[in-house]
């Protein structure tokens, strides 16, 4: 069984948003909209990117949060 790591960095993040894009991608091109997991880790991406964080603590995610990441990084 994988476990998260103690911080969550940015790196991850995107790594993660672009797997559940993929994996997920939108039925409508013109109308765009993330999928629920990508959705749910874009969160905490726009809040790093907004603060000049470079990682998370990993305590600080959601379950859905948690969920998605760990199903990207597996």
């Amino acid at each position: 069984m994988n476990q998260q790591p103690a911080a969550v960095t940015i790196a991850q993040l995107e790594y993660a948003i672009n797997h559940w894009r993929e994996r997920r991608p939108a039925a409508d091109e013109e109308h765009p909209v993330l999928g629920a997991e990508a959705r749910a880790l874009a969160d905490v991406y726009g809040l790093l990117i907004f603060s000049g964080a470079p990682s998370v603590e990993s305590s600080t995610l959601n379950a859905m949060q948690h969920d998605a990441l760990a199903g990207a990084l597996r």
